[in-house]
């Protein structure tokens, strides 16, 4: 029965970690890059620039894993606070759309001109 036990708590914390590894870069480059902040950003400094329908894509696709004022909830890397400065809009578009280091892509989830609002206002963030 121990044994059994045993395997059930392993199983249970290889699940916990595949679920946490989602949102989670392994070990290459972040898509956004960057680290946390020292400016505690509000979510109201974080959205400024965003139209209303940026801000309800980004509420419901983004925030998740990066935050209500864009600072990461996972980690460093999913900081995007400043993603202009180190990203042109064609590369987060490519990133939106494509995902890759623990980021889901979304081409075919969103609209094109959707995914192209989010970068343009993502670009702006330098």
């Amino acid at each position: 029965m121990k044994r059994m036990n045993t395997w059930v708590a392993f199983s249970m914390a290889l699940m916990m970690a595949a679920v946490l590894g989602a949102c989670t870069p392994q070990n290459s480059p972040a898509p956004f890059g960057g680290g946390k902040s020292s400016g505690g950003m509000t979510e109201e400094q974080a959205m400024a620039g965003a139209s209303d329908t940026v801000q309800s894509l980004y509420k419901q696709n983004c925030m998740s894993c990066h935050a209500s004022n864009l600072e990461g909830k996972v980690g460093p890397n999913t900081n995007l606070q400043q993603a202009g400065a180190r990203l042109t809009k064609e590369q987060i578009v490519e990133q939106i759309n494509r995902g890759g280091n623990g980021m889901p892509g979304y081409q075919g989830k969103l609209k094109t001109e959707e995914i192209d609002a989010l970068a343009d206002w993502l670009a702006n963030k330098k």
